[in-house]
């Protein structure tokens, strides 16, 4: 995925709701935006070819390692597509947003009053060892995940308050409130495991004993550490449903593992293996002009991201008094030059970010209208009058570097906001204290991109110190809100 780089001051306004259709057996799904792309009786999706040939050899790879099988818990670190073993009670289609439909769950039903939802299994849901998933399979699982699972399923599942079978092959879950209208969803994200194949075995350590899956895939083969060979199961029992049909055709997926990425390029342009998805700019731009290349053995090819961008930018901490004028943040926004970062650092690929939906149509365009003014109305007084009256648009340069009439603005702001230079610092008019803090960063590539944005921050008289920790760490202090800036 490829992550984009902005400072932003904006604020997200987003009403979901939950439609699901009937309880018949012609229920496809659930969705948070209204109705559902497909209706009940779809034969697949579109965006697949039904009749695809099945066979073949895909090899992909990954970086660093892998040791153990079991990607649900926190210790280790689990195998290169070991998702694709196990099914979930829902699958989402890949041209709607916000969209689930059925896979071991046939009807899905929301109460009325949005305080619990009934998954109803299919009869022919089997594991790969021909037994039956049910209801005890999917309470067993949910509960196992809060238990022990990785933190965030205790997270993902907190507002549940019950699990109980209902019927024959019917679990219903309870919820504390109404409130979080997509936990249906992420509750028909679970993966159903087997109860039986987990009796006697400590489901929270590392294991490299191929567990038993349910999905399209079956681990054929691995190599600890260094890959991982998975075959497609010739009977798999959802191959024919509607949400699985004409997908999972590779007869054999092979994923290698290589110690660092750039050891992974070399080895893609020998070609050791078959599919490589650029996220680096640079080496998009450079890093593949190889013999393979001139001779036509690779095939560079961009693909239009048709998918909500999302936000990444800096993030003040706003429980730091400095950051509590918006007028400093705003000032701040001046310093980061991104015309000049996409040029000299990203070869031109990168768009800039100006919403935090972006590339969606949730995204907010121009000033607001209709419902959303009339949402931000109530607040009138309490947010920024150019909230109103004019569309958000960040700093813009030409690229070459020159940002002085950027930092004149943010001058300007600062002193409003009561800074002013004493020699070379700039301090506060009450306190004279300097004007310092820190941006926290959890990964060492970011510092070419943040570096710049801080040089120019000493333009104006600010010291914004560069700190990188691991990602441990990084999360940790997130988590206790022990940053002034975060990226």
């Amino acid at each position: 995925m490829m992550r984009r780089v902005s400072a932003i001051l904006a604020a997200p306004f987003v009403l979901l709701g939950l439609a699901v259709a009937a309880v018949a057996a012609t229920t496809p799904g659930m969705s948070l935006f209204g109705d559902l792309k497909y209706a009940p009786d779809f034969k697949n999706f579109d965006y697949v070819n039904p009749d695809a040939p099945k066979g073949g050899t895909m090899r992909l790879f990954s970086i660093g390692t892998f040791d153990t099988l079991n990607p649900f818990v926190v210790k280790g670190v689990p195998a290169a597509g070991i998702g694709q073993i196990f099914d979930t009670l829902t699958v989402a289609s890949e041209d709607e947003p916000g969209s689930e439909y059925g896979l071991v769950a046939e009807r899905i039903e929301l109460a009325p009053d949005k305080l619990s939802v009934l998954y109803t299994l299919r009869k022919e849901a089997r594991f790969h060892d021909g037994t039956q998933m049910t209801p005890e399979d999917v309470i067993w699982t949910f509960e196992t995940l809060r238990a022990k699972g990785a933190p965030s399923y205790r997270s993902y599942y907190g507002d549940v308050t019950k699990v109980e079978k209902e019927g024959e092959r019917g679990v219903r879950f309870l919820f504390k409130s109404a409130e979080n209208r997509e936990l249906p969803q992420i509750l028909g994200q679970m993966p159903v495991l087997s109860k039986a194949y987990w009796s006697g075995r400590d489901f929270e350590k590392t294991t490299l004993d191929p567990p038993l899956g349910s999905g399209p895939y079956k681990i054929e083969s691995l190599d600890p550490g260094r890959s991982i060979t998975y075959r497609r199961v010739p009977d798999y029992w959802a191959a024919d449903l509607p949400v699985m049909k004409g997908r999972f055709n590779v007869d054999t997926i092979r994923y290698d593992y290589y110690r660092d990425a750039t050891i992974a390029l070399e080895a893609f342009k020998a070609g050791q293996f078959d599919i490589k998805l650029e996220n680096s700019s640079k080496d998009w731009a450079t890093g593949y002009d190889s013999p393979a290349l001139r001779a036509g053995l690779i095939k560079k090819e961009e693909i239009p991201n048709g998918l909500p961008s999302g936000m990444q930018g800096f993030a003040y901490n706003l429980r730091r008094p400095l950051f509590q004028d918006p007028r400093v943040r705003e000032a701040l926004a001046y310093a980061f030059d991104f015309e000049w970062s996409n040029k000299n650092l990203f070869y031109s690929a990168y768009k800039r970010t100006r919403s935090y939906f972006d590339n969606s149509e949730l995204a907010a365009t121009g000033v607001p209208q209709g419902e959303e003014l009339k949402i931000l109305e109530k607040y009138r007084g309490q947010i920024p009058d150019q909230v109103f009256t004019t569309e958000y648009d960040p700093p813009k340069y030409d690229g070459s570097g020159n940002i002085r009439d950027g930092i004149r603005a943010a001058l300007k702001l600062l002193k409003d906001a009561g800074w002013t230079f004493k020699g070379e610092k700039l301090v506060n008019d009450e306190t004279g204290q300097p004007f310092e803090f820190e941006i926290l960063l959890d990964n060492p590539q970011f510092e070419r991109i943040v570096l710049p944005f801080a040089k120019n921050l000493e333009r104006m008289g600010i010291t914004a110190r560069v700190r990188t920790v691991d990602p441990a760490q990084y999360q940790k202090r997130m988590e206790t809100f022990d940053y002034d800036m975060a990226v």
